[in-house]
């Protein structure tokens, strides 16, 4: 079984180097391949995203529906294949692809003691957001172990050489993102990234309730930091990426945890309707249900 293991992981490691250094747009092709095979075969990710959008999109036509699952499916096949691509990229070619750059004033010209709270929900390509703004000052992230160890350490070093800071997914991670906070630094969070056991409360999201994350109000509580979601849209054929944002206003920092959480999930559904087709909707946004409720993703 160890055996399997390593030899898995080689190849997992040659298939990453070569994506790396494929052209992006040849990079992208073959993502969209990817998708397309996701999409067609009976997956899991296909049978989510149909559930998913269904129920966001209640009112849109089911050519819509069919279009946009597998537009959305190809671009977390292209999030996949170029993220070696991305973690090889210098600064200055990670600059160049940025269409529209993201609040320069806020990365460039932070006050001493005010943070910068970047919040990228799993929409566009949010490795190039990451890495792209690392690259402007000190920035802590949270970051969750892989299970590859190949992929894990590829993914460590290139964060790290952009400059980002990874912050474990525990109570030394919180230590890092307060302590980065308190020194005005940039810090880097997935506002719809499913919390953990009790740590997120129910709130609405495309008109239904989704167990949310509050770590982003906890590190606001108190506090007057800048807070900006943004996402990295991908245009076509390789061509960069055109970053979308809103500049979030004092109801993040509500002291209720459900009115902040409502806050944050009304912001990302505004920056998802932009682009609904680059979401990631292959995972069980809305699981797990409000007590006493049941399962939107029990089969029928």
């Amino acid at each position: 079984m160890a055996e399997r293991r390593q030899l898995r992981d080689r190849l997992i490691g040659i298939v990453l180097r070569v994506l790396g250094h494929l052209p992006l747009r040849v990079n992208h092709a073959l993502g969209g391949l990817l998708g397309t095979l996701v999409w067609l075969l009976p997956t899991r990710s296909a049978r989510l995203t149909r559930i998913n959008l269904a129920l966001c999109f209640p009112d849109m036509d089911p050519a819509w529906h069919r279009r946009t699952a597998r537009r959305s499916l190809q671009a977390m096949a292209r999030s996949l294949t170029e993220s070696p691509w991305l973690w090889r990229a210098s600064p200055e070619r990670l600059a160049a692809l940025a269409e529209a750059p993201p609040h320069y004033a806020r990365l460039q010209q932070r006050e001493p003691g005010r943070a910068l709270f970047l919040a990228t929900p799993h929409l566009g390509s949010w490795e190039f957001a990451g890495l792209q703004a690392a690259t402007h000052g000190p920035m802590a992230t949270l970051y969750s172990p892989l299970p590859t160890p190949e992929i894990d350490r590829w993914v460590r070093e290139a964060r790290a050489a952009t400059g980002a800071k990874l912050a474990p997914a525990d109570r030394s991670g919180l230590r890092i993102l307060q302590k980065a906070r308190d020194a005005g630094e940039i810090i880097g969070v997935l506002p719809d990234q499913s919390p953990k056991g009790a740590s997120g409360v129910h709130a609405p999201f495309f008109g239904r309730q989704a167990l949310t994350m509050t770590l982003l109000p906890r590190l606001l509580r108190g506090r007057d930091d800048h807070v900006v979601f943004l996402f990295a849209e991908r245009l076509p054929r390789g061509r960069g990426f055109r970053y979308h944002e809103i500049e979030a206003g004092p109801e993040v920092r509500d002291p209720d945890p459900a009115r902040a959480a409502a806050a944050v999930n009304r912001i990302v559904e505004d920056l998802v309707r932009r682009c609904p087709e680059q979401y990631n909707w292959a995972y069980k946004r809305f699981h797990p249900p409000p007590p006493g409720q049941p399962s939107v993703y029990a089969r029928r």
